[in-house]
Parts: structure tokens; C-alpha cells; sequence
């Protein structure tokens, strides 16, 4: 396990963990469609991941409004690849709701392809690992900025 893999919840490190070394990316985020991170893998610095969590959610949000104005289904995953990096953003259904995963990889490395294999895995590990019969807590504005610090300081150990 890399040193910069970290979970706020338990059930989603393994996957994780798995998913990261299979797939070779370099880094990777298991997020509510609010924001709120479960898992991480590959950042160093909290604000890095509530950047790329922030924009990560926008994305499948305002994708999922393009979808619905132009009447289909939402879209179940996006990719860029760069000169150097590509990116892979996909959602999922779990019994806690939906997640996404934000996955970027170094071209040279890994490949979209290889991403996308191994993320379905990854989905399916999480479906799997999703505790029964719970309820994700509602995030309310109020306990917002103390739900974020409280996470962010269990991803990074502190």
C-alpha cells in the first residue's frame, strides 16, 4: 500500500488498494456525488485532494445536466488523455448510493483501456464491500467545514 493511500472509510481500502496497483494509476479518488471523499491514493498535500474532489464532483454533476437536458441516460464515464496524463471519471450505484472514482495515469505507464478494466473491478469490489443496511449521513451546511476537516484529517493521518 502506497504511503498516500488512505480511507475515511475502512471498506474502501482494499478495493482501492487493488485498484491502484493493477491499473497503475497515480492517483485516485472514491468520492460521494457531493464531494465528500471516502478514499484516496497518490495525493500528498489535503488541499490537492479537495481541489480535485471539488472539480471531480462538478464535472459528473454538470455532465449529468447535459444529460438530462438533452433527454438520455447520464453519462457513465468520461476520459481525457494529455500530452503526458489522462484522466478517467466514472459513477457507480452502490447500496450506500452513488460514488465516483477520479483515476489519473501517466500514458507511459498505464493506459485508458487498462484503467477501465480494472476500474470495473473496482466497482464491483466496492458494491461488494458496501456495508448493508446503512444509511450515508446526510453532510449538512452547518457540520460542513467540520465533516471536511474531520476527513481530511483522517486521510492524512493526522
Amino acid at each position: 500500500m502506497s504511503p498516500h493511500t488512505r480511507a475515511v472509510e475502512g471498506w474502501t481500502l482494499q478495493p482501492l488498494t487493488d485498484f491502484v496497483r493493477e491499473a497503475s494509476v497515480r492517483l485516485v479518488l472514491v468520492l460521494t456525488p457531493a464531494g465528500q471523499v471516502l478514499a484516496q491514493s497518490g495525493f500528498s498535500r489535503a488541499v490537492d485532494v479537495m481541489s480535485a474532489a471539488a472539480l471531480a464532483a462538478a464535472i459528473v454533476a454538470s455532465t449529468g445536466e447535459i444529460a438530462r437536458q438533452l433527454r438520455q441516460q447520464p453519462f457513465a464515464a468520461l476520459s481525457h488523455p494529455g500530452p503526458k496524463t489522462g484522466f478517467f471519471l466514472a459513477t457507480f450505484v452502490t447500496d450506500r448510493g452513488t460514488l465516483t472514482v477520479l483515476a489519473v495515469y501517466d500514458l507511459d505507464v498505464s493506459s485508458l483501456g487498462l484503467v477501465q478494466l480494472f476500474y470495473e473491478q473496482l466497482a464491483a469490489d466496492l458494491k461488494a464491500a458496501t456495508p448493508k443496511g446503512t444509511v450515508p449521513k446526510q453532510v449538512l451546511a452547518a457540520d460542513f467545514e467540520r465533516e471536511l476537516t474531520d476527513s481530511l484529517n483522517t486521510l492524512f493521518g493526522r
